[in-house]
Order: structure tokens, then sequence, then C-alpha cells
């Protein structure tokens, strides 16, 4: 079984990258880009065969690991 883990800077925590992409857009000829956000994916491949019991493993990496809950928000879609 598959999972992808979306992670993404919290809405109100200031996006550095994403602003600097945005800023690059724009000289490179980009007119109308308001906002970047920048994350990451990260992309599982699970011996789990159970659903539930994927994204609850899942859920649990990203507390631990995979995401710093504190600033970043996550999804998790089993595949």
């Amino acid at each position: 079984m598959k999972a992808r883990v979306t992670v993404m800077l919290k809405s109100g925590v200031l996006d550095v990258q994403g602003e600097a992409v945005r800023h690059a857009l724009g000289t490179l000829g980009f007119s109308g880009v308001n906002g970047v956000r920048q994350g990451k994916v990260i992309e599982l491949d699970l011996a789990e065969t159970d659903k539930a019991a994927a994204e609850a493993a899942v859920k649990s990496m990203c507390d631990k690991l995979l995401a710093n809950t504190v600033i970043e928000g996550y999804r998790v879609d089993i595949l």
C-alpha cells in the first residue's frame, strides 16, 4: 500500500522560500502571482494492507518525524 504525505507551513507562518519563489517568478515576467506557499511531498511504500491501520501509522510518523507540527500541517492520502 502506498501513502502520500503533503506537508505545508500552517497559515500565519511566514513562508520565506515561498516568498522567494514568488519574487523570482515576478522577476521572470510572470505577473499576477500574489502568493506562493512551498511545502514537501513524501511518498511511502507500506507493507500494511489495512487502510485504516496504514493511515494511523502514517499519521504517527508525521507527528513524530515527518512534520514539525508546531509550524506545519500535513495531509495523508492512502493510495
